[in-house]
């Protein structure tokens, strides 16, 4: 067994997984992805074939964090679906097999991108990423979950409410100083929660352009993968996230945006409550400021692991100025809005 964060037993997990998963065989050797702050992954080239194992960190954790059992699961559940997810092999529980609990799945052949700005694609390309993107989003939001065997994967109604206190609960859980800008934003979060819709939909959580993958050539997405923080929720959460992440994050004007063909927030939104059929969205400054609000507090979680040196990547260290840096910006969307 190994308890490091970027290391595998090769030979204990190559006869473990030929024991578990049919077809397996070994040896293996594991490359460690850079990708995957929360939930190290790793690349298995064994004589079988290539796979994805995806484990939990070793090490004292926070509680409900890397729930490598719910992404096995919703993945699974989504396999007949037009939702487009990699084929899982294996769930094993036992740490003793490598340290913590891990599952394997399919090596997807795609592409994943990590710069927002698509540099290397030409404006159409952009374009049509952007939409699949948006397009893949609004069929997660669309999947029956009773049909698929979700309709207990997360708790109905309040669900912003459920969402801010648990993300409350985990800064605490990891907080190494005091931050006013995200002592500020948490009570506003609470005093501001908009009446909930009655939305309910299979949400994704981190759905953005680096947790999915397309084609190595094209514009079709082949996997959307990182499914730990999913849950049944409002799906404005996944949409706010997104604009953040993709949009929000990339420093382009909205004439720049739209001259290397990529859209706007305003046109993604559109795009999204067209594929819904949703007249539109009130309240858009609270999604916003939330989405902000849960990855700094996601971002702490990442600091305190690498100050106790159980983080999956070397950079994790940088993630608690951005802590700052996402509450600030939360706070300026606040503002903006007229609701501070």
């Amino acid at each position: 067994m190994t308890d490091k964060v970027d290391q595998l037993d090769e030979q204990s997990l190559s006869s473990y997984l030929e024991a578990h998963i049919e077809g397996f065989e070994g040896p293996l050797q594991a490359q460690k992805f850079d990708e995957g702050q929360s939930n190290p992954t790793f690349l298995l080239l064994a004589k079988s074939g290539k796979y994805v194992l995806r484990r939990k960190p070793p090490g004292v954790l926070l509680p409900s964090a890397h729930a490598v059992d719910r992404e096995f699961r919703v993945i699974r559940a989504l396999a007949d679906t037009d939702v487009p997810v990699p084929t899982v092999y294996h769930l094993c529980e036992d740490d003793a097999v490598i340290g913590s609990a891990f599952y394997v799945m399919s090596f997807v052949p795609g592409k994943v991108y990590s710069d927002q700005a698509l540099p290397d694609m030409n404006n159409d390309d952009r374009r049509a990423m952007t939409q699949e993107l948006i397009r893949v989003l609004a069929q997660i939001h669309s999947v029956d979950v009773e049909a698929v065997g979700l309709s207990d994967y997360g708790k109905a109604g309040n669900y912003f409410e459920r969402q801010v206190n648990r993300w409350t609960k985990q800064y605490r859980a990891a907080e190494t100083e005091t931050v006013p800008a995200m002592e500020k934003l948490m009570s506003w979060l609470s005093d501001n929660m908009p009446a909930d819709a009655g939305q309910i939909s299979l949400i994704h959580g981190d759905y953005r352009l680096g947790n999915v993958m397309f084609e190595a050539d094209g514009t079709r997405m082949l996997a959307v993968v990182d499914w730990e923080l999913s849950t049944l929720g409002n799906p404005l959460a996944d949409l706010a996230y997104l604009c953040m992440y993709d949009i929000g994050m990339v420093d382009l004007s909205n004439d720049e945006r739209t001259a290397l063909g990529l859209p706007s927030e305003a046109e993604v939104v559109q795009l999204y409550c067209d594929l819904r059929g949703l007249p539109g969205i009130d309240n858009w400054h609270f999604y916003s400021a939330f989405s902000h609000f849960r990855l700094a507090s996601i971002s702490q979680g990442v600091y305190k692991r690498a100050l106790d040196g159980n983080a999956s990547q070397k950079n994790a260290i940088e993630a608690g100025e951005g802590v700052k840096l996402l509450a600030q910006k939360a706070l300026q969307i606040i503002d903006e809005a007229g609701a501070g």
